[in-house]
């Protein structure tokens, strides 16, 4: 009887560590899927919030993922990713607050602002600046994307993702393992004797 208890309190020790350890692969893979698989399989990407340009909605070190739109597509309350100067890289994500038509060339305009600026953006935002529109947003989750940078990300993933899954293994394979060494015990057990013998 001695014995028991304390052997018990292992096993449920090691069967809520099992669990945790499941849990926390599993919700590392569906980040992994949130912001790798699912953004490349529609041609999207992941970008961090820098500023707080859009609080409340996308406050700083908020992961927002978008997907190509078509101007068509866009409309005034969607949010949009573009360049803040045709040809250069820097974008920002920003509100569509208005639609407008160039008058000279028939091409729709953009206007922009920020949720937590007080005015809108200076110049109209052109189809060709158009990075997508956000599609879904991971609250904090930016901020670990900032710190990984793209050569570092390249190296990083593959490699937590496969530690991961060889833990995963490792924890699956000796509790197998233990079963089967229960069973074992259990089958070599001298039957109990009754009293008649």
């Amino acid at each position: 009887m001695g014995t028991e208890s304390p052997r018990r309190a292992r096993e449920v020790l090691r069967t809520l560590l099992n669990g945790l350890s499941l849990g926390v692969l599993l919700i590392i893979v569906a980040l992994g899927a949130l912001t790798i698989v699912v953004p490349a399989a529609v041609g999207g990407m992941p970008l961090s919030v820098l500023t707080g340009s859009m609080r409340p909605t996308y406050p700083p070190g908020t992961l927002v993922v978008i997907k190509p739109a078509a101007p068509e597509e866009i409309g005034v309350g969607d949010v949009i990713t573009f360049q803040i100067e045709s040809g250069n890289p820097a974008v920002a994500t920003h509100r569509v607050i208005a639609r407008s038509t160039d008058s000279g060339t028939g091409e729709v305009r953009f206007t922009t602002q920020g949720d937590a600026n007080n005015t809108p953006d200076a110049e109209p935002v052109q189809p060709v600046q158009i990075r997508g529109k956000v599609w879904y947003a991971i609250p904090y989750l930016g901020w670990a994307n900032q710190a990984i940078d793209g050569s570092t990300r390249n190296w990083a993933v593959p490699t937590l993702t496969g530690a991961l899954f060889v833990y995963a293994a490792w924890t699956v394979g000796s509790g197998l393992r233990e079963r089967r060494q229960k069973k074992r015990t259990a089958e070599e057990a001298p039957a109990p004797r009754s009293e008649g013998d």
